[in-house]
């Protein structure tokens, strides 16, 4: 043995993992231990300063004040040089505290279009794909598990060891503002892609080449309350007025099936089910009851972000999500939390709280333990204790990879699904083109790009589907509300097509109502994103058209307020159904 390990025992890799975290556990102070449960924000800057944006404490508070060693990385670097460097020296930072415990750096999902503060960021660096309901849309489980093998590699390289992701929630209620990053609507194919998901992160067999996959949002998020988002206290409920309480836990089955590690309980709270009326991270029902017990899950639980504390975002004050037991105080929060069988605070920081909670008798230190060796036991089996630095020379070369940047492209022009076509595709190239939403350089390679649609051969048109604004900036990164466009929108693109044969694409990180677009318009195409070169060779028929919907696009309104939140494919006659989508050739 080395010196090291006779000073620190449970640095020996000889040794079986649970005796590791045994030996590690047995010479940790009550405050180091307290620091385990909490996994919070940080942003890449000097780490003696507080992050002015996020209004974080510093890295070195963190670390040497807080005991804190778990960390969701916010935002992005201009390279994944930089990002490495700066996790680098993070871990030395956490190599010069008393017991040198590494940290383990998470990440949302940062390889697609959307930039989200409370989902999302963008690709930056990384390779870019399109969105997961764009994965789902391939219907390839082969390309999900390939994208999820690069993604592994590109956060590898950078530090990042856990995926806050995949979200195998079951987009059952159209207006749902959460469903980009999911898989759809159907629950056969959101197991079976998420399961390929699990498995392209965490590798063949869970270790140092992981990442380590926080499935969410259990039990299942899809069924809110007329759609909205529970960050917020107008999205609190979750409702089952179908009874498919049970049909949204299969895509967890599978994910379980495929060996995924962390598991994230959702903000909402069920209504009108058996379980308790309680926020999910909550909810000893169904954290314990149903996870624990009945599916035998031995791994991490973490809650969704800011159950605890009421917190800022944007200067604009923001409520713990704390649905159903927002009477109880932060102190009682972190006890039922606790008592429901999770093991660490997603978006917090205050381990006082929960030192004052042991100091007061009300968890005991045995309790502490439970959930400690989860979380130490998932740091050892990722090498982080023999290996806590990544190659920053090697950064560079993996993140952005020549071939990585190419097989994400390449997805993007699969995902794109053909809705309607009067023949106007695929069109030839070197015609007269009117574009809006294409950067005309992109498009000129295509045909020559004219300013008026009178002048054009064929217009194409890209739109974002439909969202309703809302109060704060916070609220709009969640497109929430109604799904019909706006009498203007529609309006204009009457106009260009009374012009010119008009194609319109669509971003639909939600399923928008179309029936107006596809009576207007000579061809109508969705994407979960694709550059503007993607959707041209698609329409252009020098790339096939393969993508298919990953869910029903509702023909109105008034079909999606009159069906049931928690039922698939529950819109009264629907405008495309469900794995519609058409060939070029």
């Amino acid at each position: 043995m080395t010196e090291t390990t006779v000073a620190r025992p449970w640095l020996d890799a000889d040794l079986p993992v649970d005796e590791r975290v045994q030996l590690l556990l047995d010479e940790m102070t009550i405050e180091e231990k307290a620091g385990l449960f909490f996994h919070t924000m940080i942003a890449i800057g000097d780490l003696d300063a507080p992050d002015p944006t996020f209004a974080t404490p510093s890295a070195r508070e963190f670390l040497e004040s807080k005991r804190m060693t778990h960390f969701n990385l916010l935002g992005a670097a201009p390279t994944g040089r930089e990002i490495a460097a700066w996790h680098n020296a993070l871990q030395r930072l956490a190599a010069s505290t008393r017991l040198g415990i590494p940290v383990t750096l998470s990440t949302d999902p940062r390889h697609s279009f959307s930039e989200n503060p409370g989902a999302s960021i963008l690709a930056g660096p990384f390779s870019q794909w399109p969105e997961t309901l764009g994965l789902a849309a391939t219907r390839d489980e082969v390309l999900v598990e390939r994208f999820a093998d690069i993604a592994r590699q590109e956060y590898t390289a950078v530090g990042l060891r856990v995926a806050l992701h995949p979200q195998v929630d079951l987009a059952t209620e159209p207006r749902w503002a959460r469903q980009t990053a999911t898989f759809g609507e159907d629950a056969e194919l959101s197991g079976r892609l998420g399961a390929a998901y699990i498995r392209g992160f965490q590798g063949a067999s869970f270790g140092p080449g992981s990442v380590s996959t926080m499935t969410k949002h259990f039990p299942g998020g899809g069924p809110q309350k007329d759609g909205e988002d529970p960050h917020f206290p107008y999205g609190r409920e979750q409702v089952y007025p179908g009874g498919e309480f049970e049909l949204h836990l299969k895509p967890f089955e599978d994910a379980l099936a495929a060996g995924t590690r962390q598991m994230m309980p959702y903000y909402g709270m069920p209504v009108g089910t058996e379980y308790e009326e309680v926020g999910f991270g909550f909810n000893k029902s169904v954290v314990t009851g149903l996870l624990r017990e009945r599916y035998g899950f031995d791994g991490l639980v973490c809650t969704d972000w800011g159950l605890i504390s009421d917190s800022e975002i944007f200067g604009q004050p923001f409520p713990a999500r704390a649905w159903g037991v927002e009477d109880l105080t932060p102190r009682e929060r972190m006890a039922k939390v606790l008592d429901a069988g999770v093991d660490q605070f997603g978006g917090e920081a205050n381990p006082e709280l929960l030192l004052e909670l042991v100091a007061d008798g009300v968890i005991s230190e045995e309790r502490l333990d439970i959930s400690a060796r989860r979380i130490l036991r998932e740091k050892f089996e990722l090498g982080l204790f023999e290996n806590p630095f990544v190659d920053e020379d090697a950064a560079d070369a993996v993140v952005g990879r020549a071939d990585f940047r190419a097989a994400g492209e390449e997805a993007q022009r699969a995902s794109i699904t053909v809705l309607s076509n009067d023949g106007a595709l695929p069109f030839a190239r070197g015609l007269r083109l009117y574009v809006e939403g294409i950067d005309p350089a992109v498009a000129a390679a295509f045909g020559v790009i004219v300013d008026d649609p009178a002048d054009a051969e064929l217009a194409i048109i890209r739109l974002q589907a439909p969202f309703e604004e809302r109060e704060t900036m916070f609220e709009n990164f969640f497109h929430a509300g109604s799904l019909e466009f706006a009498g203007e929108v529609v309006a204009h693109v009457r106009e260009v097509a009374a012009a010119v044969p008009t194609v319109v694409d669509v971003l639909a990180d939600r399923p928008p109502i179309l029936t107006p677009i596809v009576e207007t318009a000579a061809a109508v195409t969705v994407n979960w994103g694709a550059s503007g070169e993607a959707l041209l060779d698609v329409l252009s028929g020098a790339v096939a058209a393969r993508g298919a919907l990953p869910f029903d696009l509702p023909r109105s309104m008034t079909a999606v307020e009159a069906s049931r939140p928690d039922v698939p494919f529950d819109t009264a006659d629907p405008l495309f159904r469900f794995g519609h989508g058409l060939s070029l050739s």
